[in-house]
């Protein structure tokens, strides 16, 4: 079993308990780099149901994010948004995304984000 990063949980389980999502993380997670701001759980829950919601075809998954976190412990995953996976020169969306990364998935990581000019 994996043990994660306990700087990384750290800086999750206080994402979580300030409800700041002004974190910014650049993960390396199977083979991919993404880089963004991170957010509390039920913030990007909340976000996701939102986009969602206004999709014709995806509407009824809405009520899957809306659902009360049940979480006891030690955050297991970190929730980013408004990011981006680096693909050579570019970030995939340009706009930045909302990705959940598991914590014990990182095998990389650094405060902070890239962005391009």
């Amino acid at each position: 079993m994996v043990k994660p990063d306990e700087l990384i949980v750290d800086i999750a389980a206080r994402v979580e308990s300030g409800q700041s999502s002004q974190m910014s993380l650049t993960v390396v997670t199977g083979g991919a780099v993404i880089t963004g701001r991170l957010a509390p759980e039920s913030v990007w829950r909340k976000r996701v149901a939102e986009v969602l919601k206004d999709s014709d075809q995806l509407a009824e998954f809405a009520s899957v994010f809306d659902a009360p976190v049940k979480r006891e412990g030690p955050p297991t995953h970190l929730h980013f948004h408004v990011a981006r996976i680096i693909q050579g020169t570019v970030g995939v969306p340009e706009t930045g995304g909302m990705y959940r990364v598991a914590i014990e998935d990182v095998s990389a990581w650094t405060v902070g984000d890239f962005s391009y000019s």
